[in-house]
């Protein structure tokens, strides 16, 4: 099931050409290091409790991935891709003491698609950019395998959580809160 990639844009979002590169690059690395993986092909969607219901898995397994941007001081802005289980909410107060941060919010729209290369409801839990520090919640590193939206709204992926732990080596840390 991994040869599955085509280049046919199922996306309607302008920068639908990133975000396959992006789920290319994905597959590549998760190909590259042997990992556990399959390809989920389904109807377009972004919300995690729709798409959770369409590929059929409890919504702890889902991971929700957010972009927070944490200001330290006056000059010094983070940017931290924080991923949760589906059924949780981001604690943003524990990602802003993780830092030392005086502020912390979501980033913007903008920014967090092009750090992490496609659009928001597709955002991968793997970094690609050296500004984006990945920060996991253990929670979703419990379950043997976990789904995401594979930088596209009709794609998805379920991947071990060891091949996980050992190819994007997260920074794991409690950033979650019940919803």
């Amino acid at each position: 099931m991994n040869d599955t990639h085509d280049t046919h844009d199922t996306d309607t979002g302008t920068d639908s050409r990133d975000s396959h590169d992006t789920y290319e690059k994905l597959v590549a690395l998760l190909d590259e290091r042997g990992a556990a993986y399959r390809v989920i092909e389904h109807a377009p969607e972004g919300g995690t409790e729709a798409v959770s219901a369409l590929r059929g898995h409890e919504l702890a397994q889902a991971a929700k991935c957010i972009i927070a941007m944490v200001k330290i001081g006056k000059k010094e802005k983070r940017f931290a891709l924080v991923v949760v289980p589906g059924d949780r909410r981001i604690d943003l107060a524990a990602v802003k003491a993780l830092y030392g941060g005086t502020y912390v919010s979501f980033a913007s729209p903008e920014i967090a698609e092009e750090l992490a290369g496609s659009r928001s409801g597709t955002i991968l839990p793997f970094s690609f950019d050296e500004r984006l520090e990945l920060l996991v919640d253990p929670d979703l590193l419990e379950h043997p395998e976990f789904y995401f939206n594979a930088a596209r709204l009709d794609r998805s992926i379920a991947l071990s959580s060891a091949d996980y732990r050992s190819i994007a080596e997260p920074r794991v840390e409690r950033v979650s809160t019940d919803g």
